[in-house]
């Protein structure tokens, strides 16, 4: 598979990039319209939520991190709650970007289980590659965000799971899954988030590897004569 570098949090982070440290006093009213700053905040509350949780989080704590004054994500957002929404939506939607780069390069008449492959590295690569903290905080602060903006997420998860959805339809088909497709979904992204808990990106194991063995917990062996390709063990290593 190629590709899998363009993910998520990855772009948020280089386009979030702190602007230069400011003196004191209110920030300047162009930062209102400031992309740059916005996605800095973005990027710098991801990182803070991670490490401390939403609720041990302030406004002030971002800001400053980043080099700006205290009032300035009141710029971009009109509170806490809102930054923690722009957090994960904007990151759903730099995962669905990634995910559509990924499934636009498979070839034509691709194997589901190459295709479930490739979208189960591509989302390892969403966990892993450093700065992509917006997995952790959308599964651990879901509560904190309110009824109608869970909504929102929903559809573009629903639209993100849809071919992961299908591929695992495609493989029920073939008898190589042992329950449904709608628990096999969730137990694939169960066993792809667990392994935020004990994954080493720097041991033997390499995500090419993870994301096989991942995918080989649930999917059986084709039977014979009805193999399609097996997906090519890539060589590096986790990142």
């Amino acid at each position: 598979m190629k590709n899998t570098s363009a993910v998520p949090a990855a772009s948020l982070a280089d386009e979030g990039k702190a602007p230069p440290r400011r003196g004191r006093g209110r920030p300047r009213k162009s930062e209102a319209g400031d992309n740059s700053s916005r996605n800095a905040l973005i990027v710098a509350a991801a990182r803070q939520f991670r490490a401390k949780g939403f609720d041990a989080t302030t406004t002030r704590d971002i800001a400053h991190s980043i080099g700006m004054q205290s009032g300035s994500p009141f710029y971009h957002f009109k509170s806490k709650n809102d930054l923690l929404f722009a957090i994960i939506e904007e990151g759903m939607l730099a995962a669905q970007r990634s995910q559509d780069a990924v499934l636009a390069e498979m070839p034509e008449g691709a194997a589901a289980s190459e295709i479930l492959y490739a979208l189960a590295l591509n989302h390892l690569c969403v966990l892993w590659l450093p700065g992509n903290d917006f997995v952790p905080v959308m599964l651990h602060e879901w509560r904190s965000i309110t009824p109608g903006q869970r909504k929102k997420i929903q559809v573009l998860k629903d639209a993100y799971e849809e071919p992961w959805r299908r591929g695992l339809e495609a493989l029920q088909e073939q008898g190589r899954l042992g329950t449904s497709t709608s628990l096999a979904r969730l137990m694939l992204f169960g066993i792809l988030h667990g392994t935020m808990r004990w994954f080493a990106p720097k041991g033997r194991l390499g995500l090419e590897q993870l994301a096989q063995e991942c995918v080989n917990a649930l999917v059986a062996r084709p039977q014979a004569g009805k193999a399609g390709r097996k997906p090519a063990a890539a060589s590096s290593k986790g990142r």
